[in-house]
């Protein structure tokens, strides 16, 4: 593999940093979308059981928001109450709704960049075998011009070309795994935003019977 990227020349670099800057993220989300930390099945049942009196004490609430992504957008709403305990439906709705913005984000994070290499790397691969040729077509006519020859050196040409290629092959195995795993990731996060949504209705519903 290390004679192949020497042989394709210096437009491949670009792309073997493309796959490494991938394999990371690729690895970072897999450890940051994990269920647990973004919103445990019983989270939601278990604030809820320990509100069913009245809002619980401020550690107990730093504790919910430390849980998980979601925990966060729940303590959000038990802050709102501590500070005023007289909040309209419609106040407490738009914190959630705050924190809930603040959440999509950090689950978005690194999703873009993954999207921009899964694109942009067949285009480094294209731009590598553009240049490629460029050079090959350029020494066959300096030998050609050189020997009297107007075809050169058939073997070293085919040899170029197949070098040349090298560079959309790569491009092509660094941005089909990168697509993949986009597509995988935004399923994931779409998911989870709507598992957030619907949790979030139902406590802002809570809250509303809790202050009563």
């Amino acid at each position: 593999m290390f004679s192949i990227i020497q042989a394709a020349g210096w437009p491949i670099w670009p792309l073997v940093a493309c796959s490494v800057l991938a394999l990371a993220l690729v690895i970072e989300r897999f450890f940051s979308l994990k269920t647990q930390k973004i919103a445990p099945p019983q989270l939601l049942a278990e604030a809820m059981t320990v509100s069913r009196t009245g809002v619980p004490a401020p550690d107990v609430v730093s504790q919910l928001e430390q849980n998980s992504l979601l925990g966060e957008v729940l303590a959000s709403g038990f802050r709102a109450l501590n500070v005023n305990p007289r909040i309209s439906e419609e106040d407490l709705r738009s914190m959630l709704e705050g924190a809930g913005r603040q959440a999509a984000h950090k689950l978005e994070r690194y999703l873009a960049a993954l999207a921009t290499i899964a694109s942009a790397a067949p285009l480094l691969g294209l731009l590598g075998t553009v240049i490629g040729m460029i050079e090959i077509f350029g020494s066959q006519a300096g030998a050609g011009s050189a020997g009297g020859s107007v075809g050169g050196n058939p073997a070293q040409l085919a040899q170029g070309i197949s070098i040349a290629l090298y560079n959309t092959a790569f491009g092509l195995m660094v941005a089909i795994p990168a697509l993949i795993f986009w597509r995988y990731f935004r399923a994931q996060v779409d998911g989870y935003l709507l598992t957030m949504e619907l949790a979030s209705e139902q406590f802002v519903r809570h809250l509303n019977n809790l202050r009563k």
